[in-house]
C-alpha cells in the first residue's frame, strides 16, 4: 500500500520563514557573545566598523541582566553592522588590563579605532542604545 503525502505550499513557506528567522536569531545571539580575539577586534577597527566590547563574568548578576538587552539591541536593523565581542573578565586579564577595565559589566563602544562610549553596570535599554548610537 502506497501512502501519498500532500504538502500545503503556504505551510511549507511558513515553516521556511520560521526556520530562517531562527537561524538569523541564532547567528545574532552568537555574534553578541563572540569571544574576544585581538586579531578580529583589530580587523574590525581597521575596517571602521562599530564595535561593542562587553566585559563579562559568568558569576555577575549585572552581566546576566545586560545579556538579553544587548542581544535585543543588536538584533535591531540599525545595529546590524556592529561587531560584538565578549571579554571574559576572569580569564582574559591581560585584555582587561589593556582596556583599563576595573569591573565586570563594563561596556565599551568603538567607532573604528576610536572609543566613543563606556559604562559600567548599566542595564537600562535606552541608556545602552544611546551608547551604541554613538558608533553609528
Amino acid at each position: 500500500m502506497r501512502s501519498s503525502v500532500r504538502v500545503d505550499p503556504r505551510a511549507l513557506l511558513h515553516a521556511t520563514v520560521v526556520l530562517i528567522a531562527g537561524l538569523l536569531f541564532s547567528a545574532t545571539a552568537l555574534a553578541a557573545g563572540q569571544p574576544f580575539e585581538r586579531a578580529a577586534f583589530e580587523a574590525a577597527q581597521k575596517a571602521g566598523r562599530p564595535i561593542l566590547l562587553a566585559v563579562h563574568a559568568d558569576w555577575c548578576a549585572t552581566c546576566r541582566a545586560q545579556e538579553p538587552v544587548l542581544e535585543s539591541l543588536l538584533r535591531e536593523p540599525k545595529h546590524a553592522g556592529f561587531v560584538a565581542f565578549r571579554v571574559d573578565f576572569d580569564r582574559q586579564k591581560e585584555v582587561v588590563r589593556r582596556l583599563r577595565v576595573q569591573y565586570q559589566s563594563t561596556l565599551i563602544v568603538y567607532k573604528g579605532s576610536k572609543e566613543v562610549a563606556r559604562s559600567t553596570a548599566v542595564t537600562d535599554e535606552a541608556a545602552i542604545a544611546a551608547q551604541l548610537a554613538k558608533a553609528l
